[in-house]
């Protein structure tokens, strides 16, 4: 008897099975007997996207000579502030540079190419600081040898104390 039972449970169960996976129709168009109401789907508008134009930001000119006071390799803040700038770029896009280190005239020819060299090492060091390789830069010191201006007045020794970025 209890075998019997068991084979009407499991008929039950997939005559069930069977019955309700028989339809034909969509869930939604079943007739339940139940009144319910019936929800419409409408999709969301859809906005349109315009691209707005790239504006590109102006390339900004940054300096790429470093003055220097009398007898010194200390960077100025304004020689600092473009530097970071570089050190920037530098960092974004790395290329190889060149650092040349002048001085003015007055001095003996040796101290002054010390002293290009010094303030050259000075803009690579700050540079390396802020991240760029080091492996990129490349400094050298000419001196008093290339004058921006050969006048012998304070006005021109201003301009040949200096660190051209190339």
């Amino acid at each position: 008897m209890l075998n019997t039972f068991k084979s009407f449970l499991i008929m039950a169960f997939f005559l069930g099975l069977i019955t309700g996976c028989s339809t034909n129709q969509p869930v939604d168009q079943v007739d339940t007997g139940i009144e319910t109401e019936t929800e419409t789907y409408e999709p969301e508008p859809v906005e349109e996207t315009v691209e707005e134009p790239v504006i590109e930001e102006p390339v900004v000119e940054v300096d790429t000579i470093f003055y220097f006071e009398f007898d010194s390799a200390l960077l100025t803040p304004e020689a600092r502030a473009a530097l970071l700038v570089h050190a920037e770029q530098l960092a974004t896009a790395p290329r190889p540079i060149r650092l040349e280190g002048h001085a003015d005239e007055r001095g003996s020819r040796e101290y002054n190419i010390a002293l290009g060299e010094r303030r050259a090492n000075a803009v690579r060091d700050f540079l390396v600081f802020q991240g760029v390789n080091a492996s990129y830069i490349e400094t050298i010191s000419y001196g008093e040898e290339r004058p921006a201006d050969a006048s012998s007045n304070e006005e021109a020794w201003s301009v040949n104390r200096r660190v051209e970025l190339k």
